[in-house]
C-alpha cells in the first residue's frame, strides 16, 4: 500500500528546491570542467595516481556486476569516472608489473614468470628497462612508489627504486638476506633506503603504505606528483584487518586467517582507496589529477565471487579471462566523462604511454613499446583503439580480440561466449568462415610476438 506523503511547504517549495539541487550540481560539474581546461591552457601537468590492487580479478568489484565484495568506494569511482571493461594483464604479479611500468610485451623484457622462476629465472628488474617513473621524473614529476615492488632483494639492491625512477618509497620488503617477510601485521618495510621493521612494530602494513601516499601528495601539491600505490591487498594467504577483530596473536606477524577474512581484506582494500581520494579532496586536488584503479591479475583460485546469476571463480595463474582479465576505473573530474563505459581493448603495456602521452613526454625511440596510449578514450574521445590483447606466462601465449582468443598451443575460443574456456576449443574445420578467418588473423599476430 502506498501512503500519501505530507507535504512539506507544498508543491512549489519542493520544486524550487529540486530545481536548486539541480543547479547546484550542474555549477559543481561546469566547476570542475573549467578547472580542468584552465590546468590544460596553463600547460600545467595533470597529477598522476595510479592505484593497483594486487590478486583482484574484475568479478569482485561491484561496478563489474559483483555482489559478494563490498566496494562502495570503488563504486563512487566508477560512477563520477569510467569504466573499462575489456582491461587485460599477465596472469601473475611479475611480469604484469614490469609490462605495466615498461609498457613491454614479456618475452622483450625477460620477464615471463615470476622472480626467481622459470626456466630462465630473473631476480632483479634491471634498471636499464625505462620505467613510467623514468619517463615522469624526467619530465617535472615527483615520483612515489609505495606497497608492493617483489622484483629485487633490497639487501642486495638497496638503491633499486631510485634507480628504476621512484624518487621516494616504502615498499614492503618481500625477502631481505634471503628471508620473508611480513607485507600485513608487523610488517617488514623498506623506506627511502632505510630497513624500518622495528618501527611499524604491530602496524598493519597496508595502512602504512596508504599513510605515505598520502603524506607525499600532501607534500608534493605544488608541482606535479606521480603516486604508484602498489598495494600489498588482497593477495593469499587471507589475514585479518584492523576492521575484524584482531587478536595480539595476529599482530606478532603475518599469521593466517580463515579463507572468509578475505571478504575483510576486499573491504579494506576499497577502504584505503576512498581514505586516498578524500586526501585529494582535502587537499583540493581532484580536479588536477587523474586516479587510474586496477589489478595485477586474477583472484586466487580459493575465492568464488558472484556475478549477477554466474559464479565466477578466481583465475590466478591461468589465461583465462579469470586470470587476465582485470579491473580499471578512471577518474578525473571534468575530463573523464562521468558515468561512461568504455568497451575497448587494454593491456598492460598501454599504460606507460598514456601516462607519457598525459605528462607530454615523449616516447623513447628504443626499446620497442608495445602499448598504445588510451589517453582520448578517457577524454571521451574514439582514440584508436587496438584490435587484440596479448598475454604470456612462461612458455604460454595468447592473442585475443573481442570475439575470439587462440592459444599457441592451437586452442581457439569464441570467448564472447566462452570466457573461463570451460567448453572443449572450436574445432575450426567445422566452425566456419568466420572462425577460419579470425585464427588466420590471430596466428599472424602470435607468429610476430615471440
Amino acid at each position: 500500500m502506498i501512503r500519501n506523503r505530507p507535504r512539506l511547504g507544498g508543491a512549489s517549495t519542493s520544486r524550487r528546491a529540486f530545481l536548486k539541487r539541480c543547479a547546484a550540481g550542474t555549477a559543481a560539474a561546469a566547476e570542475a570542467m573549467i578547472a580542468a581546461r584552465a590546468l590544460a591552457a596553463d600547460g600545467e601537468k595533470p597529477n598522476i595516481v595510479l592505484i593497483m590492487a594486487d590478486d583482484l580479478g574484475f568479478e569482485c568489484l561491484g561496478p563489474y556486476g559483483g555482489t559478494t565484495y563490498n566496494t562502495p568506494h570503488l563504486a563512487d569511482l566508477a560512477k563520477s569516472g569510467m569504466r573499462f571493461e575489456q582491461c587485460h594483464s599477465t596472469p601473475l604479479c611479475s611480469p604484469s608489473r614490469v609490462q605495466l611500468m615498461t609498457g613491454r610485451y614479456p618475452f622483450r623484457t625477460g620477464w615471463v614468470n615470476l622472480i626467481g622462476r622459470g626456466k630462465n629465472p630473473l631476480r632483479f628488474l634491471d634498471p636499464q628497462e625505462r620505467t613510467f617513473g623514468h619517463l615522469l621524473r624526467e619530465h617535472g614529476y615527483a615520483t612515489g612508489i609505495a606497497g608492493k615492488w617483489q622484483l629485487c632483494d633490497f639487501a642486495e639492491h638497496p638503491n633499486h627504486l631510485k634507480e628504476c625512477g621512484f624518487d621516494e618509497h616504502c615498499c614492503w620488503t618481500w625477502v631481505y638476506e634471503g628471508k620473508g617477510s611480513s607485507r600485513y601485521w608487523n610488517p617488514s618495510i623498506i623506506q627511502n633506503r632505510e630497513l624500518r621493521q622495528d618501527y611499524f612494530e604491530d602496524r598493519y602494513g597496508p595502512d602504512v603504505y596508504c599513510d605515505f601516499v598520502i603524506d607525499f601528495i600532501s607534500r608534493h601539491k605544488a608541482r606535479p606528483f606521480f603516486a604508484y600505490h602498489s598495494m600489498a591487498l588482497t593477495h593469499n594467504p587471507p589475514h585479518k584487518t584492523p576492521d575484524t577483530a584482531v587478536t595480539p596473536e595476529d599482530r606478532r606477524g603475518d599469521k593466517r586467517g580463515a579463507d572468509s577474512d578475505f571478504i575483510g581484506m576486499v573491504a579494506y582494500m576499497d577502504k584505503l582507496v576512498g581514505r586516498i581520494v578524500a586526501a585529494l579532496d582535502r587537499l583540493q586536488l581532484r580536479e588536477k589529477t587523474l586516479i587510474l584503479f586496477t589489478a595485477d591479475n586474477g583472484t586466487h583460485k580459493n575465492y568464488v565471487a558472484q556475478v549477477g546469476e554466474q559464479e565466477v571463480r578466481g583465475g590466478k595463474g591461468t589465461m583465462t579471462d579469470a586470470g587476465t582479465r582485470v579491473p580499471l576505473i578512471a577518474n578525473w573530474p571534468g575530463v573523464v566523462p562521468a558515468g561512461s563505459v568504455c568497451g575497448d581493448l587494454i593491456d598492460f603495456s598501454d599504460f606507460m604511454p598514456t601516462l607519457a602521452e598525459l605528462a607530454d613526454a615523449p616516447l623513447p625511440a628504443e626499446p620497442p613499446i608495445d602499448g598504445r596510449s588510451f589517453l582520448p578514450q578517457l577524454r571521451g574521445q574514439p582514440g584508436n583503439p587496438r584490435e587484440w590483447v596479448f598475454a604470456q606466462l612462461g612458455d604460454k601465449r595468447c592473442v585475443r580480440d573481442k570475439r575470439w582468443k587462440l592459444h599457441n598451443d592451437g586452442r581457439m575460443y569464441e570467448i564472447t561466449k566462452d570466457p573461463f574456456e570451460q567448453a572443449p576449443p572450436i574445432d575450426v574445420e567445422t566452425a566456419g568462415p568466420e572462425a577460419a578467418a579470425a585464427r588466420q588473423r590471430l596466428q599472424a599476430v602470435l607468429a610476430r610476438l615471440q
